[in-house]
């Protein structure tokens, strides 16, 4: 039985450069994604074998995306999509669950590899992964405060960064305004935050969105 793979990157082109490499080497690929909220339905519905999530995507990150589709679907391997091996994803994105690493710039040559070892079990961590992960735990991983925001106030905050309203962020979360305010007033407070802009740049500071 083939390997069943859900795809979510929120450039299309790079989606369909994915799925030619991993069809041609006999993988099924079963859901693709543009989005993080996208990739956690999909997870949920389709359960498939490995999820390969960007670090970079709207409405809800790939770093929240693994958090929550290791929830949903826990047999499900995640391999986390990127261009750099910053400290701070590459720690979290295995805290939160992911299976391993894999840069775009290296796709073509190692995309079939870390597949396949991570759908048996073992992790995958190319070279300069593997250099940022003991990088980090020798300087024992600063926290910036993110780790000290829930994941609905991560969530909350990536969508305000995007330029969301309370009524939109409420909307995109199914919650009320009252609650969607609820979440932003209390995220401010523990990031000692007081307006919008300041919640914008620190966002971009944590990697949840692009400057």
């Amino acid at each position: 039985m083939s390997i069943k793979i859900l795809l979510a990157d929120d450039h299309e082109l790079v989606r369909e450069g994915f799925r030619v490499l991993l069809e041609r080497d006999g993988f099924q690929v079963v859901g693709e994604a543009a989005d993080g909220y996208r990739a956690v339905q999909l997870a949920t519905e389709l359960k498939p074998d490995v999820a390969l999530i960007d670090v970079s995507m709207p409405l809800l990150n790939g770093l929240d995306a693994t958090r929550e589709i290791a929830r949903v679907s826990p047999l499900t391997r995640i391999l986390i999509l990127t261009m750099y091996t910053e400290d701070r994803y590459v720690l979290e994105a295995l805290k939160a669950g992911a299976s391993g690493f894999i840069l775009k710039t290296r796709a073509g040559k190692d995309l079939v590899e870390a597949v396949q070892r991570v759908s048996k079990g073992s992790l995958y961590l190319g070279p300069e992964t593997s250099d940022a992960v003991v990088r980090a735990y020798r300087t024992s991983f600063q926290d910036d405060g993110i780790a000290h925001l829930s994941s609905r106030e991560r969530q909350v905050l990536q969508l305000v960064a995007e330029g969301k309203t309370t009524k939109q962020v409420a909307s995109v979360l199914g919650i009320s305004t009252k609650t969607a305010s609820a979440h932003r007033e209390r995220l401010m407070k523990k990031l000692d935050v007081h307006e919008t802009a300041g919640l914008v740049r620190y966002a971009i500071r944590m990697g949840l969105v692009l400057a």
